[in-house]
């Protein structure tokens, strides 16, 4: 693969070209310098490899600042294996507190509709009742 455009390049990458510009925003990657002979900046390889590896990383839960934290980490001679583990123990942390309050979500939704007769005039619903009533939290059990 040589070094090609911000299509391509976008295209290779699996994201779109405001992707890739936003990510030079931020940071994440860099601008290639406009080329004085064409008007078409060329990305490298290594570009391309580095957004994959910021996608991939969006797509296990890691946000951009977790995501940076990791490039540098990458880019640390002195870091070790054990950074990058305890940085995705972390995430997986954050995943199952997660996942814990959506089941609370879930059973207090359940029970909602449990209660819910289903028909009926909608100034006598339990589900609006319920959620209109002042203190009372569906979901905190």
């Amino acid at each position: 693969m040589t070094d090609m455009t911000i299509g391509k390049a976008a295209q290779n990458a699996g994201v779109g070209v405001e992707t890739i510009r936003f990510y030079e925003r931020k940071g994440f990657i860099e601008q290639p310098p406009k080329p004085r002979s064409s008007g078409f900046r060329s990305y490298p390889r290594e570009t391309i490899e580095r957004i994959r590896f910021i996608r991939q990383a969006q797509e296990l839960g890691f946000s951009l600042r977790e995501i940076n934290e990791l490039l540098s980490l990458q880019a640390n001679p002195s870091a070790d294996c054990t950074d990058v583990r305890e940085q995705a123990q972390g995430k997986l942390e954050e995943v199952n507190q997660k996942i814990a309050q959506l089941r609370k979500i879930a059973a207090a939704l359940g029970d909602l509709i449990a209660a819910c007769p289903g028909k009926g005039a909608l100034r006598v619903c339990s589900i609006l009742t319920t959620l209109s009533a002042r203190g009372n939290h569906p979901g905190s059990k």
